[in-house]
């Protein structure tokens, strides 16, 4: 679910899987840059995202599905993807998804890997997901190099058709 405002502050939900299968929601967003004396813009230093939480690895995940960005109809997932050392977009970052598909049960026809273009930005159109542990959920797990991967899943409300991520990535040391 995304409120309506600028990128850099839209607010969106994600969750993760907990080792016990809890589902925990958490949300992710930016700050809009502060004012300087008499209300000027002032120059914001190098902006520091807050780094999206890793969640538990889905036992249903197979590495290194296939590269396509439409699997199914009914339910468009945007997204970018940031780092968070500097807010900067990360272009070429590996976008892998999959979910259940519509009977609940995991296959291999949901799921696809995406590339971020230049802008750092996904897009995967798929059906509508089953219901798994009680709850429609997207899986996204995100790697590029210099950063560690990164897995959330995406709760989409029931009757929607579009959902909006917003990922910080965190460096690797």
């Amino acid at each position: 679910m995304t409120t309506r405002a600028p990128i850099g502050r839209r607010v969106h939900h994600y969750v993760r899987l907990g080792a016990a299968a809890g589902v925990l929601a958490a949300l992710v967003g930016g700050a809009p840059a502060g004012r300087g004396p008499g209300g000027i813009a002032a120059a914001a230093p190098a902006a520091k995202c807050p780094i999206t939480a890793s969640g538990y690895m889905d036992p249903n995940y197979t590495p290194n599905p296939p590269v396509r960005s439409h699997v199914g109809t009914g339910f468009v997932l945007t997204g970018i993807v940031r780092s968070g050392i500097d807010c900067a977009v990360v272009p070429r970052a590996r976008v892998e998804i999959w979910h259940a598909g519509p009977n609940g049960s995991y296959d291999m026809i949901h799921r696809g890997t995406v590339i971020t273009d230049a802008a750092g930005r996904f897009r995967f159109e798929t059906d509508f997901p089953g219901s798994s542990f009680g709850q429609p959920h997207i899986h996204v797990r995100v790697a590029v190099a210099g950063f560690k991967p990164t897995a959330v899943a995406y709760l989409p409300k029931p009757g929607t058709k579009r959902g909006e991520l917003e990922i910080v990535l965190e460096p690797e040391l």
